[in-house]
């Protein structure tokens, strides 16, 4: 069967402080739904922790009003590395974490009554849309933007991620993976020149070209109502392209680390990377015989790809998921005859994870 994707996931985050960091996302941001905490060591991904398996602790959060989660990953045994530079557009990896939220004015006036780092006010991008950039204690950055596809209520003024802003070294060549693999095929814009909204930004004030992608074709799948829909501006410096956001550490080390989106149909996925020239890198099946890989109570299948500049794009097929886990019940993707969202009542139990 063709593959499917269900949306993104989660995005990677490394940090410092585990306990510290996941609080800070509960308290802005709502990441309160704990799907799976790990504590183990990720001997599957030593192609990217410098040769060696490596302990670390793992966290996946959500904000059930809707939108990814945030994976929250800290090493152990090991002090993590911290870029020495501030991250800037026109360096090459994942720069920014998109935030949805339903009224950007209330939002904006709620996170300046936090004292939240806000970098500047609202400012329309070249499509006339509104947003306003802030950063996080640990040097993140995240755009906060009026976005659609919510599932339920609970007060919160934003839900989770809606998409990222990628540094790339060229655009057309990136978009083999961004369009050809992930699905956002339609151009909201392409514009070049230097823009008044990313002006409050590191870099903001050289020219770049950025590109606002979405899908024609909308995502689907069982978790799609929490996940929701979500677009990726690719930017690159026409110029000189910037360095890694990883240049001269681990995948883990803090900063986003990774985008991960929600599939069904892994084979055919592995079909359609190898001929876009873009293999799985890492493949949890060659080490399990074909069986699920476990994460915490979670359970499935999980490989990387690298876009051009090798900034990594994982997948997630889904087998188990905890519900109520204390009661035993799980839910059994590997049992159900079809990728279809799931019904209301059945992810609404997830609130029982809440902390």
């Amino acid at each position: 069967m063709e593959y499917v994707i269900g949306g993104i996931q989660q995005i990677g985050i490394g940090v410092m402080n585990i306990e510290e960091s996941w609080k800070w996302y509960i308290d802005m941001f709502g990441m309160d739904c704990k799907i799976f905490d790990d504590d183990s060591e990720a001997n599957l991904m030593s192609r990217y922790t410098g040769g060696t398996p490596v302990k670390r602790r793992a966290v996946l959060a959500y904000n059930l009003q809707s939108g990814s989660g945030f994976e929250v990953w800290q090493y152990k045994g090991r002090k993590p590395a911290e870029k020495s530079t501030m991250i800037k557009l026109g360096d090459l990896g994942i720069l920014i974490c998109k935030i949805k939220t339903r009224n950007l004015k209330k939002t904006f006036e709620y996170f300046g009554r936090k004292n939240v780092n806000i970098l500047g006010k609202p400012v329309r991008d070249p499509a006339g849309s509104e947003s306003f950039f802030m950063k996080d204690p640990y040097n993140n950055l995240f755009q906060v933007m009026e976005f659609n596809h919510w599932f339920i209520d609970e007060k919160k003024p934003t839900g989770g991620s809606c998409g990222a802003i990628i540094g790339v070294s060229d655009i057309d060549k990136a978009r083999v993976v961004y369009s050809g693999i992930l699905g956002y095929d339609e151009v909201v814009y392409d514009s070049t020149g230097i823009f008044p909204d990313l002006a409050c930004l590191p870099g903001g004030d050289k020219k770049i070209r950025r590109v606002l992608l979405k899908c024609s074709k909308p995502f689907n799948g069982p978790f799609i109502k929490v996940f929701g829909q979500s677009v990726i501006e690719l930017v690159c410096d026409p110029e000189e392209s910037g360095e890694k956001t990883l240049s001269g550490r681990l995948w883990g080390d803090p900063g986003f680390i990774h985008l991960c989106y929600d599939i069904s149909g892994i084979d055919s996925l592995m079909e359609t990377c190898n001929k876009a020239g873009h293999p799985f890198t890492v493949d949890s099946r060659s080490n399990q015989n074909g069986d699920s890989f476990g994460m915490g109570a979670a359970a499935g299948h999980f490989a990387y790809i690298e876009d051009p500049d090798g900034t990594l794009i994982e997948f997630v097929e889904t087998h188990k998921l905890p519900v109520l886990k204390k009661f035993g019940w799980y839910i059994d993707l590997k049992k159900r005859r079809t990728y279809k969202p799931l019904p209301d009542w059945m992810i609404k139990m997830l609130r029982f994870s809440k902390v």
